[in-house]
C-alpha cells in the first residue's frame, strides 16, 4: 500500500486553519477554492468536484476537534483503497503546520494521489494565509 504524507507551514493561526479544515461542506469556498469546485453534502459525505473533472465520494470517518484531525475514506472509483487524514498543529500564535496523509491501492495510483494532494496543499496554503490577513 503507497503512503503518501505532504506537510506544509502555513502563516496563520492554527484555529483559523482548523475552522476551515473542519467545514467539510466548503472545501470549494473555505479551503481548496479551484482545486475543489464543488461540495455537496450527504449523511455520513461529501460528494467532491475537483477542479480537473474528478468526482469522488468521500466518506468523514472523524472529526477530531481536540487533535484539529480529519479523516476521511474515498470510496468507489478506481482506487482500491482510500483513507486519508489532515491535521492541524500549533507552531507560534500566527503560524501552523498542516499534516496531509493519504494511503492508497493500487500502488500505481500514488503518482497521480501524490500530485493532487501537492496541488491542493499550494491552494491551501495560499487560501488560508490570504484568509488569516483579512
Amino acid at each position: 500500500m503507497a503512503s503518501i504524507r505532504k506537510e506544509i507551514a502555513i502563516a496563520a493561526a492554527a484555529a483559523h486553519v482548523w475552522d476551515a479544515l473542519r467545514d467539510v461542506g466548503a472545501l470549494h469556498t473555505r479551503l481548496v477554492p479551484g482545486f475543489v469546485v464543488d461540495t455537496k453534502l450527504e449523511p455520513g459525505a461529501r460528494i467532491v468536484t475537483f477542479g480537473n473533472g474528478v468526482v469522488a465520494r468521500e466518506l468523514i470517518v472523524t472529526i477530531d476537534d481536540a487533535e484539529r484531525r480529519l479523516v476521511w475514506s474515498v470510496v468507489g472509483g478506481h482506487l482500491t483503497h482510500h483513507n486519508a487524514s489532515a491535521q492541524v498543529f500549533d507552531d507560534g500564535a500566527k503560524h501552523c503546520k498542516f499534516v496531509w496523509i493519504a494511503d492508497v491501492l493500487p500502488d500505481e495510483a500514488a503518482p497521480q494521489v501524490a500530485a493532487m494532494m501537492e496541488q491542493g496543499m499550494r491552494v491551501i496554503q495560499a487560501t488560508l494565509e490570504r484568509t488569516a490577513a483579512e
